[in-house]
């Protein structure tokens, strides 16, 4: 289907909507980001990822022209435009043209665009079986350099250890910070659980702080499971009960293999089967 492409205020069918050969974040991976959910016709949780959003664009020096308000119409508009109910927005906010050369002194407007269309991830039997991954080799940037707090269009990182995942034949790769101790995936966050609690890599270790991620610990407090924020290493991935993946495109995944060791039984475990179930009601209802 040709959807339509929101740009600078404009709406363009897929194959009319372009960017300069000159823009920044073509050239220099030079913006920000953020992948946002509608469920049933409502948008999940605009307001933190929106906030998210404008504050990775802060730290960058970016200044987006349009409001928080604005741009949450705009979005809207490109969902109505397209005629979604159930969907994955790209918002993506670029330096802008400037001239050849790192510096981002001569981009004098930022580019805008926000994208809505379908998505899927991983295939529907793995939200079942569960899906086997494996620990990269490649690490995470450290905090120092970068900020995990940005969600900046730059991805390498994570696309080097992406290869890593495809190269093993699996659809998903654990990386590791400088310190290593366990950051998050690829594109996901990380749980795992012992004991029947709930465990997840902290803030400190550098992980982007997501959004699905802040739904399933006030999930897990609702399921009256205990949910902790602490460092974790290979061991606690090989020696773990249960282990699952969230993002706003995963949603819930289980993982039941790490670098073909089993988790647990083999199989999507109690705890992941009840917030995945409550995560579909979660977002049912809101």
């Amino acid at each position: 289907m040709n959807r339509l492409i929101w740009i600078d205020g404009q709406l363009l069918p897929r194959l009319e909507a372009r960017v300069s050969v000159f823009d920044h974040g073509l050239l220099y991976g030079d913006g920000v980001f953020e992948g946002i959910r509608q469920y049933n016709g409502r948008i999940l949780r605009l307001d933190a990822h929106l906030k998210r959003l404008f504050d990775s664009a802060k730290a960058i020096r970016l200044d987006i022209p349009l409001t928080a308000a604005d741009l949450g119409r705009a979005i809207e508009e490109t969902i109505k435009a397209n005629h979604l109910t159930d969907c994955y927005i790209r918002v993506v906010i670029t330096r802008g043209v400037g001239p050849l050369g790192i510096s981002p002194s001569g981009c004098l407007k930022p580019t805008i665009i926000i994208i809505a269309d379908t998505i899927s991830l991983y295939p529907a039997e793995m939200y079942e079986s569960g899906m086997a991954i494996i620990t990269a080799a490649t690490p995470r940037i450290s905090t120092a350099a970068l900020s995990p707090k940005i969600k900046s269009l730059n991805y390498l990182n994570n696309i080097m250890a992406k290869w890593e995942a495809i190269d093993a034949g699996v659809p998903e790769a654990v990386m590791l910070n400088q310190q290593g101790f366990v950051c998050e995936c690829t594109a996901d966050n990380i749980f795992i659980t012992r004991g029947g609690k709930l465990i997840t890599p902290p803030e400190e270790s550098g992980i982007l702080m997501g959004v699905t991620r802040g739904i399933v610990l006030e999930l897990a407090e609702k399921e009256g499971l205990t949910a902790m924020q602490q460092n974790l290493t290979r061991y606690d991935l090989y020696t773990a009960d249960e282990c699952f993946l969230t993002g706003t495109g995963a949603e819930i995944i289980p993982v039941t293999s790490i670098d073909k060791r089993k988790i647990g039984s083999g199989a999507a475990g109690d705890i992941t089967r009840r917030l995945i179930a409550a995560f579909h009601e979660f977002v049912r209802r809101n």
